[in-house]
């Protein structure tokens, strides 16, 4: 499989937003390149891993996909324990979906680190003629809460690659500025040596199952 190579950090990337916003099909694009027409629901949560390379570091990116979390409100803060990075997703043409992004953004901060790097995603680019979210509206709303912005199309494969790079592109930013390495945390798991399966599979196991 290739997953157990040497790496510089674990990242964990978490995906929030409304319902049918296209949230299980930017992971799937991003981890498999793959995209589902007849996407179910999501049920509980669900995470996929990509390694990928930047600048000169090896990121194995963990993300993490969740059904909206009101109906799940015991996962939450076992959801974002030890996430470096968020993209908050909304859909390009249904406007409810975007006016929940400040909800999100307030549980997010509720329960996330202080440090976390967040992007606003308008997802469904290729509904344009659908549009009932102006790209300025959005563009301006996230540049006020400090937030990075980018439109994607799991559909079309737009932009996907992008905004999870930058995510994790910000996220190593960060850490290599604080030289922050929480311990027990999968999201910053900083490796002198490559590590094996095992030591990896403990990291994993530790993280994800305490307190849910």
């Amino acid at each position: 499989m290739g997953s157990d190579e040497a790496y510089n950090f674990v990242f964990k990337v978490v995906l929030i937003g409304e319902s049918g916003v296209g949230k299980s099909n930017l992971l799937s694009r991003f981890t498999k390149n793959e995209f589902n027409h007849d996407s179910r629901t999501t049920i509980g949560v669900e995470f996929s891993t990509r390694t990928v390379q930047l600048d000169t570091f090896t990121i194995k990116a963990q993300i993490w996909d969740t059904a909206g979390l009101e109906r799940y409100r015991a996962i939450t803060s076992a959801y974002y324990r030890g996430a470096v990075g968020a993209l908050l997703v909304y859909d390009i043409s249904k406007h409810l979906t975007y006016e929940s992004a400040e909800r999100w953004l307030k549980e997010l901060y509720d329960h996330a680190d202080p440090h976390i790097v967040v992007m606003l995603v308008g997802n469904k680019s290729d509904l344009e003629t659908l549009r009932t979210v102006p790209t300025e509206e959005a563009r301006g709303f996230a540049e006020k809460k400090g937030l990075m912005y980018m439109e994607t199309s799991a559909l079309e494969s737009t932009n996907v690659e992008a905004a999870f790079n930058e995510v994790l592109t910000a996220a190593i930013h960060t850490k290599v500025a604080s030289r922050e390495v929480t311990r027990g945390s999968i999201s910053a798991v900083t490796l002198s040596n490559p590590i094996g399966p095992a030591s990896e599979a403990q990291e994993e196991r530790r993280s994800c199952c305490k307190n849910v």
